[in-house]
């Protein structure tokens, strides 16, 4: 369903359990950028973009799943990287799903050289790309990505 598109489009980052302990946690996996350095990052990426970010965080997943559900109706898209519920949640597929906005989801490792359970995504079928192994630098990636997604809509 096409939306008109504001001046300045937002977009929705969500990160999911345990990214707010980057650069504390797996420093040799994730990177040592805090998610205030992401949330940084997102700002003046979008900035330059000309878009507006929302950045938020949750280690809880009905959380994440309501805030999803509320952009439905507030944003341009989604960007998100929503942690281990990446491997494990019909609740945020659905709640994806349902909203009907440009989705891409977003991982700082590469899932892909990581154990076999990591590989499975419940997001991926509903997001329009797919971006990890590029750490921090997906979230900007994602936010190029959704800026010409939502400048063709």
């Amino acid at each position: 369903m096409a939306r008109p598109v504001p001046a300045t489009p937002k977009i929705l980052i969500l990160n999911g359990p345990n990214l707010n302990m980057l650069g504390v946690r797996e420093p040799s996996v994730y990177g040592r950028d805090t998610l205030a350095d992401v949330e940084k990052l997102c700002r003046k990426t979008a900035k330059n973009l000309g878009l507006a970010v929302d950045f938020r965080q949750s280690n809880h997943e009905g959380e994440l799943v309501t805030w999803i559900q509320e952009a439905r109706a507030k944003m341009a898209g989604i960007v998100i990287n929503a942690g281990a519920y990446t491997h494990t949640s019909v609740a945020l597929l659905d709640a994806l799903t349902l909203a009907e906005l440009p989705v891409i989801e977003v991982h700082l490792s590469n899932i892909y050289k990581r154990e076999p359970f990591r590989h499975k995504s419940y997001i991926s079928p509903v997001a329009r790309a797919v971006l990890c192994g590029f750490g921090a630098h997906g979230y900007a990636l994602a936010l190029e990505g959704l800026a010409r997604m939502v400048k063709k809509s």
